[in-house]
């Protein structure tokens, strides 16, 4: 079943967001369901049909990382009763995506061949082509805006604005 648009009513629904891929209502101000759907957004647009079976794809490796990362750094889910669902607790997020990059490619890329050779406040070495590997991995965080576009942000910048304090920040 293609997943396009909810608009479900759950009894002490407090909210509910749409947002480019998921859908997330909030349970009586204590939890979350969040539906992964098939709509796909490419630099910000939601494009105007829907890639079957991405949402459950999605939700399923989600799923997957949250379980497998559970003792080791607590998160929010509690179960995922629905290949396109999961429920959890609602909780105050770090506004910032961790990319982890092996390789220039897509934003890095793109940055890269306009001369930057520091992303994020991570220097890049020179002499790459576009998909080539790095070194070693590099984290290259951006800001999680709440509506517009997400922006690059170095390690030193989250710190200093008190997106993350020093002591949660792990890398």
């Amino acid at each position: 079943m293609s997943i396009f648009k909810t608009d479900f009513n759950f009894p002490n629904q407090t909210a509910v967001y749409h947002g480019k891929v998921r859908d997330v209502y909030t349970i009586a101000d204590k939890y979350l369901v969040m539906i992964a759907s098939d709509r796909i957004s490419a630099f910000d647009v939601v494009l105007p049909k829907p890639v079957p079976y991405k949402g459950q794809v999605l939700n399923q490796v989600a799923t997957e990382f949250l379980m497998q990362t559970k003792d080791l750094v607590p998160n929010w889910m509690i179960s995922a009763p629905d290949p396109n669902v999961t429920i959890g607790y609602k909780c105050e997020p770090f506004k910032v995506e961790m990319v982890i990059r092996g390789y220039l490619s897509g934003h890095a890329a793109r940055e890269y061949a306009l001369g930057k050779r520091k992303l994020c406040g991570v220097d890049l070495p020179e002499g790459l082509n576009e998909s080539d590997k790095f070194p070693a991995p590099v984290i290259t965080p951006s800001t999680k805006a709440d509506a517009g576009h997400d922006e690059d942000i170095s390690r030193e910048e989250i710190i200093a604005k008190g997106i993350i304090a020093e002591n949660d920040y792990l890398f």
